[in-house]
């Protein structure tokens, strides 16, 4: 059996997920998250072969819960992130920050359950809607758009800035002072050429970041 933690801040999607899952007999769903923090403390808990992780939750969010749950030395766990982004430049830095997997929420069911084997496997999985945007992204090389030019802690803040989030409260969220952050927020306005917050929000949006 494949052990299966869901992390999704939504009830509803959580129970929409453990439903589908349970009807495949090689999986079990031993565990649900609301956030990244919870995902974090439950995956430690109960040992999960395969954690499935949404980015956008409140609090810490996937993308912090993964990078912290990938880190162990030994047997660091393996996160499929299922996002409605379906943009490649939060897979490639979720891919490259330790996810094994990333699949949009629209997929359909056969292509979660093929993530999930394949991952469990110890090989790597992306939605097929996203798999040609990367092979162009490694052909073409990076460095073309300004969203390379950010770090993956930079790309972290501005989704939090764009959505209205407080310097103080991205700082708590992170772990990190307010001057760090104000720090990121400066280095975004300088490299993407912007000036202000209004501006960042809208750059955000336009390059998915955040939802319009």
């Amino acid at each position: 059996m494949i052990k299966i933690l869901i992390a999704d801040d939504h009830q509803l999607v959580r129970v929409g997920i453990r439903r589908l899952l349970e009807d495949e007999k090689d999986f079990k769903v031993i565990g649900e998250a609301a956030d990244g923090k919870e995902a974090v403390e439950l995956a430690k808990k109960l040992n999960p072969d395969v954690i499935l992780m949404d980015v956008a939750m409140p609090g810490m969010d996937g993308m912090e819960a993964t990078k912290r749950l990938v880190k162990k030395r030994k047997d660091p766990a393996k996160v499929v992130i299922l996002t409605m982004h379906a943009d490649e430049h939060y897979a490639a830095r979720l891919l490259r920050m330790g996810a094994s997997g990333y699949v949009v929420k629209d997929a359909a069911p056969a292509e979660l359950a093929e993530a999930i084997r394949t991952v469990n496997d110890g090989k790597r999985f992306v939605s097929a809607t996203l798999r040609e945007a990367l092979a162009l992204r490694v052909v073409d090389g990076l460095g073309d758009e300004p969203m390379d030019l950010l770090t993956d802690r930079e790309f972290q803040v501005l989704g939090r800035l764009a959505s209205g989030a407080t310097n103080r409260e991205i700082a708590a969220e992170l772990n990190v002072s307010v001057k760090t952050i104000d720090a990121h927020r400066l280095n975004l306005l300088a490299k993407l050429g912007l000036r202000n917050n209004a501006e960042l929000t809208k750059f955000a949006m336009r390059h998915g970041v955040v939802q319009v």
